[in-house]
């Protein structure tokens, strides 16, 4: 939720470590949820879920066609979610 332009992420000093919250955190550990809409409490106990409301949200805001995830290992690999807009 703390992303409102793709600059933040150029302006991210690296190298470093990742801070329990904030914008880096949330980068590499927020997680999609199927079963809701919006942010939501992660069970990883840092960071947050979403919908794929958000996921829409966020290409439509951008101008992008595809995030790509690349932090969890999922079944068969890789994993689709709000209509193919997102793997993982």
């Amino acid at each position: 939720p703390h992303l409102s332009k793709l600059d933040q992420i150029s302006n991210i000093s690296r190298p470093c470590d990742v801070p329990d919250t904030g914008l880096l955190c949330d980068i590499l550990w927020s997680d999609p949820d199927p079963t809701h809409t919006g942010w939501g409490e992660n069970d990883r106990g840092v960071s947050f879920t979403f919908g794929p409301d958000v996921v829409v949200e966020f290409l439509n805001r951008h101008e992008l066609d595809l995030v790509v995830r690349a932090h969890q290992v999922v079944e068969d690999g890789y994993e689709f979610f709000a209509k193919r807009e997102l793997v993982t």
